[in-house]
C-alpha cells in the first residue's frame, strides 16, 4: 500500500493518505503535507516538536492535526519528515513530529500551502485507513 497520493484540485491540491491504522494514515498525511513543501527525503530528523489536540469527531482531528502542522513550520520556521502519532478512543491524539530548521540552500522549495480546507476532507476506514484532505496553496 502506497503512504499517500495527489489528486488535482483548481488552483488547489488535495491528497489521500493511507495508513494499516488511524495512527499510521496520519502519520502519512503529514508526509503528504510536507512533500508539497519540500522533499521530505532532503529534511533531517534532528528537532523533536511534541503537541497533543483533542477533537469531537474524526475529520475534525483531522483538519486540527494538519493546522498543527503548518503552525510549528510557519512559528518554528522548520520543515518536518518524521511523523509519531498515538490517538485514543476518546479523539486524544498526541503527535511527535522531526525535522530541521529550513534552509532553502539545502531543501527544495516546492509549494507553499496557505491553509487547510474542511472541503472533501473525509476519513474512511475499511480494512486500512484512508484520509483526504485538500490544501490551498
Amino acid at each position: 500500500m502506497k503512504n499517500f497520493e495527489y489528486f488535482d484540485v483548481t488552483a488547489d491540491i488535495g491528497f489521500r493518505a493511507y495508513g494499516k491504522s488511524l495512527n499510521e494514515a496520519f502519520e502519512n498525511a503529514g508526509l503528504a503535507i510536507f512533500n508539497i513543501i519540500s522533499d521530505t527525503d532532503d529534511i533531517d530528523a534532528v528537532s523533536e516538536i511534541s503537541f497533543e489536540l483533542c477533537s469531537e469527531d474524526e475529520v475534525s482531528l483531522l483538519y486540527d492535526y494538519l493546522e498543527e502542522l503548518l503552525f510549528y513550520h510557519e512559528v518554528e520556521f522548520m520543515l518536518f519528515s518524521e511523523f509519531h502519532v498515538e490517538i485514543s478512543d476518546e479523539l486524544h491524539l498526541k503527535a511527535r513530529i522531526i525535522g530541521e530548521t529550513i534552509d532553502w540552500n539545502k531543501h527544495e522549495r516546492k509549494t507553499e500551502i496557505k491553509a487547510i480546507t474542511f472541503h472533501k476532507m473525509e476519513v474512511v476506514k475499511t480494512d486500512f485507513v484512508r484520509l483526504q484532505a485538500i490544501v490551498d496553496l
